[in-house]
């Protein structure tokens, strides 16, 4: 319905005219025994079972808070209740148990990450609207494409750009866009998408499978350069402003100079591992008959030369990584912020840039702007939302005390070696994420039990932090453990077999990776040897 339409009237009118609808079935308790309604009423049980029955030593409001997570992650995990609506039960929950009042508690939930990632989506939009990633991945393949095909460097160039496209947005929003691009390059192959029955691992089939597998993990391992690229490194940037407010705040380019040489080396491995394992010494020959550049200069015609729009669009999300990049430099050269005595923040820039789309022209239809608010209906409020209940539930967990009572449960692990529990840490988030919840929610409850655990152990907090929030986005083993998993299987090319002995292996190359880097480079950025 548009809303937005005057003419159109906010509830509806009954039409006399049309046929009735049949009345409902007769209420019965019967009817109300389902799964479903035992999930919802699942978390109330759980929050107060553990209000009656648990007893900490400190105060009680880290019991209602134990009590409230509970019954939060429980309808997060069995989505009884939307997950965009179990997002905004902290707005109610910590005022009625005492955690937080409610004016504190709707602050989290427009955090300055929280404006970052809501501009980031509307320039995504405008991106996404004037087909601008589309001819950014056509150029970028044909580049790789090579003249005879050559499937190991084609495959090296779909995934690149999908990496590079992720460093800029909402790896989610990459994966949507991007595996449509990577599909229609496989439509002029002859192959049979998996029904659920054995397929032949011929070349064609083996290339199809590392394309869309390239496609579904180089979204994430791409988000991870850069702040804006996965919710999590935004929680884990919140989560650290929040528990640590005299500290330096984690920046775009603070965590770019560390998050790119992280993610590139698990993206060479990526593409290593599914060369081993898809591509064969035959599948050059058996994609030339199908496969050239012909095809994808084709695809560029038919997308036509570059309209005003799209330039205006590239230029805006230009200079938006210019400013993202040159905001805070080093401590010598201070950056544009300094001019703003530090008031300015990377949401500032986002919105600022989001702003500038509604009103600069898109050279089609006099007064048409590169933007419109119809446009940004679509927005994913559900990721938005999410994020700021995940701050709202690690501020919670600070103020409450609880933190602090989960924490000293980890003090054995004060007389085990960092290079030890660096490796852990990662691990266990990742299978959190894996098998439990999704990465951003898995962010949302490991993050700040880290933070005083770091405290327990003696080390700096990011030490333990940064691996914890990484290890969550190592998700590759199952379809349910990111959204861009899911976009990849329900392309019908894969199994779950292969993301299975994919997964793993870029599982424990990953987890090796962070291991390394944190006391190395990560020390340096983030000053954890103090």
């Amino acid at each position: 319905m548009a809303y937005d339409d005057p003419k159109t009237p906010f509830l509806p009118v009954n039409d006399r005219s049309q046929p009735s609808s049949p009345p409902p079935p007769p209420f019965s308790l019967k009817s109300m025994a389902t799964l479903k309604n035992f999930c919802i009423l699942l978390g109330p049980l759980l929050c107060a079972v553990i209000c009656l029955c648990v007893t900490f030593d400190g105060p009680t409001t880290s019991r209602n808070m134990l009590a409230v997570t509970a019954w939060v992650f429980a309808w997060w995990l069995t989505e009884a209740v939307p997950m965009p609506i179990t997002s905004i039960a902290p707005l109610f929950l910590f005022p009625l148990f005492g955690i937080a009042s409610a004016d504190g508690v709707a602050r989290s939930y427009m955090d300055d990450v929280v404006t970052l990632l809501l501009g980031s989506f509307m320039l995504v939009l405008a991106v996404e609207r004037y087909n601008v990633h589309r001819r950014l991945a056509l150029n970028i393949t044909l580049r790789f494409c090579g003249e005879p095909v050559s499937p190991p460097f084609l495959l090296l160039g779909i995934c690149a750009t999908t990496a590079f496209v992720s460093m800029w947005m909402h790896n989610v929003a990459c994966a949507v866009m991007m595996m449509p691009v990577a599909t229609g390059i496989l439509q002029r192959l002859p192959v049979n998408p998996t029904d659920g029955s054995a397929r032949a691992a011929t070349p064609i089939n083996n290339f199809c499978r590392a394309v869309v597998l390239g496609v579904t993990y180089a979204a994430p391992i791409g988000g991870m350069s850069t702040l804006t690229g996965t919710g999590v490194n935004l929680i884990l940037a919140a989560i650290w402003k929040s528990s640590f407010p005299e500290a330096k705040p984690i920046s775009f380019n603070t965590w770019f100079f560390f998050g790119f040489p992280l993610a590139l080396p698990i993206f060479l491995a990526l593409w290593v591992i599914l060369c081993l394992l898809y591509l064969s010494k035959g599948s050059s020959m058996a994609l030339a008959a199908y496969l050239d550049k012909a095809h994808l200069k084709r695809e560029l015609d038919i997308l036509g030369p570059m309209a005003f729009a799209e330039k205006m669009v590239l230029a805006v999300f230009g200079t938006t990584i210019a400013l993202w990049m040159t905001r805070s430099i080093t401590e010598d050269i201070p950056g544009w912020g300094a001019l703003f005595h530090g008031r300015a923040g990377d949401g500032t820039v986002s919105v600022m840039v989001a702003t500038l789309l509604f009103i600069l022209p898109n050279g089609k239809q006099k007064g048409e702007k590169l933007m419109d608010w119809n446009e940004c209906k679509k927005l994913p409020w559900n990721i938005i939302l999410l994020l700021g209940a995940g701050f709202a539930i690690a501020d919670g967990m600070q103020s409450s005390g609880l933190a602090d009572i989960l924490s000293k449960a980890l003090d054995f692990l004060e007389q085990v070696p960092y290079i030890a529990i660096a490796p852990v840490v990662c691990l266990i988030s990742a299978i959190i994420t894996e098998f439990i919840t999704s990465n951003d929610a898995a962010a949302t409850l490991v993050v700040p039990l880290l933070s005083q655990m770091a405290r327990t152990v003696n080390v700096h907090p990011l030490a333990l932090m940064v691996p914890g929030a990484i290890g969550s986005q190592l998700a590759f083993m199952l379809p349910t453990g990111t959204p861009p998993n899911i976009v990849g299987f329900t392309t019908g090319h894969i199994d779950i077999m292969d993301m299975m002995k994919t997964g793993l292996l870029l599982k424990i190359v990953g987890t090796a990776i962070v291991s390394l880097l944190m006391p190395t480079l990560g020390a340096y950025i983030f000053g954890t040897k103090g």
